[in-house]
């Protein structure tokens, strides 16, 4: 037996034929295979969640440099940190796609898994043989998540775009991005993460949940640039309902309002300032002593927010540290990322503790994911954050045993 053929205990998941058996799963999704034909971050992060979670995820991988993001900068070892951090826990297979032996045992595979998760553009797995249709003939009970940029459908399905383009698309980008001679990147890769990983994983889990129900698989169409308009939807609501649309920045959320603001400090250093509710606006204004007819912020946000602006760049962020930190009023001073990752607070719960081990011996902190530690530990096995990702094709021969 390969090491890719799926232990006996997978079947418990499925059927719940043995609920003695069951109670010794360790983790929730132990005995669940997973097929990862996807790069760079949205499904590379959505299979480390099901990895964390306890499934066996294994990267399908080109002989020619595998997934691009290996070569990344910054290296650790023999991979990218990218890498590194999105991919422990993996195991990973070198094939050529346009080899029709290969193609043919990875095939073969198809049949004994239980997900297949794929990010190329639409048409692209038809192409090579590996579309829904096709595979679902061989394993009903598949469950076939593909993530693109715009969905399987209309008219933008084949164009090319990164997150940037995806939030821009959607409206989101264009609710706060800078003023004109200066526009602002958003620090976050919204589309990639919160619009193409974690949706598929929710949608993955609900596909398990039905077949446990019904015992057949079925196709997920994850749209990255869909799933952003969930992110804007106090904007959309209100753009709909009373056609008064939010422009850049001008809106309650965006920062239009006074009570939602970032503010420099006299050491150019930000207060993130959100004393949203009356209840602790009233002690924010109180806290900083703004004059009375300012208070109202309905009468002029503007006028308001400057008055603010020049209170707070009076001071110094130790000093507003320390006013904020008794005052019970939502403000905060804006850490680094490095002070971030010093915080006590984040150190206190353990956040960065588990650690992952390349081939050389270094250490790196594992990245933080929110998959509850309980679903990830047992007491019978190590964190799989301790787990290096894999080298290219490093279970390749187990691959080729197994077919």
């Amino acid at each position: 037996m390969g090491v890719f053929r799926r232990p006996a205990l997978a079947m418990i998941y499925r059927h719940k034929t043995n609920k003695s058996l069951q109670t010794n799963m360790t983790q929730p999704l132990s005995g669940i295979r997973v097929l990862d034909f996807s790069t760079l971050l949205p499904g590379p992060m959505a299979t480390l969640l099901l990895a964390e979670s306890g499934a066996e995820v294994i990267k399908i991988e080109r002989p020619d440099g595998g997934d691009n993001l290996r070569a990344y900068a910054p290296q650790w070892g023999n991979a990218s940190v990218s890498f590194a951090l999105l991919n422990r826990g993996k195991k990973s297979i070198a094939v050529d796609l346009k080899n029709s032996a290969e193609r043919d045992g990875l095939l073969a595979l198809v049949k004994d898994c239980d997900v297949l998760v794929d990010q190329f553009r639409p048409g692209v797995m038809y192409k090579l043989g590996f579309g829904y249709d096709d595979l679902k003939r061989i394993n009903p009970e598949l469950i076939y998540c593909a993530i693109t940029g715009y969905g399987q459908t209309g008219p933008k399905r084949d164009v090319a775009g990164h997150d940037l383009n995806y939030i821009g698309d959607a409206g989101l980008l264009s609710l706060s991005m800078g003023n004109n001679n200066h526009p602002v990147v958003p620090p976050g890769l919204i589309a990639d993460i919160a619009g193409g990983a974690y949706p598929a994983v929710m949608n993955i889990l609900l596909a398990l949940r039905q077949r446990d129900a019904t015992g057949e698989g079925c196709y997920l169409d994850v749209s990255m640039s869909d799933n952003v308009f969930a992110f804007a939807f106090w904007a959309l609501g209100k753009g709909v309902a009373t056609n008064e649309w939010a422009g850049n920045g001008d809106d309650r959320l965006t920062g239009g309002s006074p009570r939602y603001q970032i503010y420099t400090t006299s050491d150019e250093r930000f207060v993130a300032a959100a004393p949203l509710e009356q209840k602790f606006w009233n002690t924010f204004t109180e806290t900083i002593h703004l004059e009375t007819h300012f208070r109202d912020d309905a009468v002029n946000p503007a006028a308001t927010r400057e008055r603010v602006a020049e209170i707070i760049a009076s001071e110094s962020s130790s000093y507003w540290q320390v006013i904020f930190a008794k005052a019970d009023c939502c403000c905060s001073i804006v850490q680094t990322l490095k002070q971030a990752y010093e915080d006590a607070h984040f150190q206190s719960r353990g956040l960065f503790d588990e650690n992952i081990i390349n081939a050389a011996g270094d250490r790196l902190p594992a990245l933080p994911v929110p998959v509850d530690k309980k679903f990830r530990l047992s007491a019978n096995q190590q964190s799989p954050a301790t787990s290096a990702s894999p080298e290219l094709g490093a279970h390749t021969h187990a691959f080729h045993r197994a077919g």
